[in-house]
């Protein structure tokens, strides 16, 4: 059967739709302020072999890597209708272990299913060593309950033994089960969807329009890779790992953990080889999984194509990889990865579109503020009496670029969430947004300045534990074409009695009443040499 092309946008309409509902179901209904207001969340449709078909315009980092979620839950095959399975694990399919995914395989009167729908949530707090589930860990097991792939509902019927387990790790168990029963409403919501779309086209006819969708994305991003000139093109960057001093030395630092990438493109192919990136660290969290890195190379890639091109897994057919084992994108067990999936993954894409400026000069912008600037905030809120944990990422300048000025105080990249409303918080949790604001000249100077970085102050009313995890607080982010580098972040604890301390790029403290964290973000870099006054 040959689509024509309105079948196909017919086809591809209906099926993103399916995903988009899901998304706003599970926003809607959620508990938590980090899926409910921030949207940390994701949702996508696949054939029975697992290969995505659709997804909503959601987060990048959870989007890319979701198929290999829905593949390790194969195995738990024979299915029955009203299956619903559940995962955490990043080094089988996950991210990290706050992303919690639930699949639902979806039937159409036969023994087999037809389709799969899944969601990818950011729990706010999964257990482990600190509130937030996402600490200055060593090893994965510090940073929460790990979740091989499970039934969570079996045959229709909750497997509240596992639900309960879920609950208990968590340090606002309440919450947790809210946000999961949002979870599987919206897997359930995807299903029926996807009934109703058998009933429409016949499950001959949906299984042929998910191949011809396939089919459909790979031609589009194989003609996009077409137009980038043949040959190999590198390019480096730093992560900002802070070794131990050594002895006889205070305040030792170095920044010298490479992510190195050289992209062979051939004719209507690409590689990314990431041979010469650093090998994986036990100082930080910051090992990233191999579906990470892939997700992040994806985006990229799909970043070269326009506004109208699919968004499916067939997009990803003419992209290869090279991921040595052991290093930053491509960890093992037992390394902790909250950070890879959330801090590396962002360098990993500033690396690959510094290799493609070498090739596109006049089509990649400077790089953003290059970190998702993540803040977890948990402890007892004495006023409500109950425990609590917070979870954000915090908005920076976007890279100046060949067209254009860079956005300022924006989600960049590998997130795609929204900022959580201050008002919304001091109703919820035992702490203010004191101070929020733009930083203006934080981006980059050029033809088309960076965007600006903002400040985001948080003041405690109740003590609390706080874990910072960002980036670019001393390597700037990158300018383009003679721009200039944006300014980089900082992180500040200002104590009640007016004492402060810069807290680096990573750090756990303890707060108290009065006490104060700033978080100023980085600009974007500078695209172009500016003009002379």
């Amino acid at each position: 059967m040959t689509l024509s092309a309105s079948d196909l946008s017919i086809a591809d309409a209906a099926l993103t739709s399916v995903a988009e509902e899901m998304g706003e179901a599970l926003g809607r209904t959620a508990y938590s302020p980090n899926i409910k207001e921030r949207r940390d969340h994701s949702c996508g449709v696949f054939d029975a072999n697992g290969t995505m078909v659709a997804q909503a315009a959601h987060i990048p980092v959870h989007l890319g890597a979701m198929p290999a979620a829905v593949r390790q839950v194969l195995d738990l095959a024979p299915f029955a209708p009203g299956d619903v399975l559940a995962l955490n694990d990043p080094f089988l399919g996950g991210t990290h272990l706050p992303d919690l995914t639930t699949i639902a395989p979806v039937f159409a009167g036969g023994d087999t299913p037809i389709a799969f729908v899944a969601t990818r949530a950011h729990h706010a707090d999964i257990g482990g060593m600190a509130p937030g589930s996402m600490p200055v860990a060593t090893e994965l097991l510090q940073e929460g309950l790990v979740i091989p792939p499970i039934r969570l509902i079996d045959a229709g019927k909750p497997n509240e033994s596992a639900i309960a387990l879920i609950v208990r790790n968590s340090r606002a168990p309440e919450e947790r089960r809210g946000d999961l029963r949002a979870q599987l409403a919206a897997t359930a919501l995807g299903a029926r969807r996807i009934e109703a779309l058998v009933e429409r086209f016949g499950v001959d006819g949906l299984q042929e329009r998910f191949a011809a969708l396939l089919d459909h994305g790979e031609r589009v991003i194989r003609s996009v890779i077409a137009e980038v000139p043949d040959g190999r093109y590198e390019f480096t960057d730093y992560l900002e790992v802070q070794d131990p001093p050594p002895p006889g030395t205070e305040g030792y630092r170095h920044f010298g953990a490479p992510i190195h990438v050289a992209i062979t493109v051939e004719g209507d192919s690409m590689h990314f080889d990431f041979t010469g990136t650093a090998r994986e660290t036990a100082l930080a969290s910051l090992n990233a999984v191999a579906a990470v890195t892939r997700s992040a190379c994806y985006y990229a890639v799909r970043c070269l194509a326009g506004r109208d091109a699919p968004a499916n897994e067939g997009c990803y057919r003419p992209v290869h990889f090279t991921l040595p084992e052991r290093t930053l994108v491509n960890a093992g067990p037992p390394r902790a990865v909250s950070a890879g999936n959330v801090e590396t993954s962002q360098r990993i894409v500033d690396v690959a579109l510094g290799a493609l400026a070498l090739a596109l000069p006049e089509r990649i912008p400077a790089a953003s503020q290059g970190t998702m600037n993540n803040i977890t905030i948990g402890g007892y809120d004495s006023r409500r009496s109950r425990p609590y944990a917070y979870y954000e990422t915090i908005a920076g300048g976007a890279g100046g670029g060949p067209l254009r000025v860079g956005r300022s105080g924006v989600h960049t990249h590998m997130t795609n969430t929204m900022n959580t409303p201050v008002e919304a918080l001091p109703l919820a949790y035992p702490f203010t947004v004191e101070r929020y604001e733009l930083l203006p000249g934080t981006g980059g100077a050029g033809q088309h300045r960076g965007g600006d970085g903002l400040v985001r102050e948080y003041r405690f009313d109740d003590l609390a534990t706080v874990t910072l995890v960002t980036e670019r607080r001393e390597l700037a982010p990158w300018g383009l074409a003679g721009g200039e580098p944006g300014t980089p972040g900082r992180n500040t604890l200002i104590r009640a009695g007016g004492s402060t301390e810069d807290l680096g790029a990573r750090a756990q403290v303890s707060v108290g009443p009065g006490d104060r964290i700033r978080i100023e973000t980085p600009g974007g870099g500078g695209w172009g040499v500016a003009a002379s006054d």
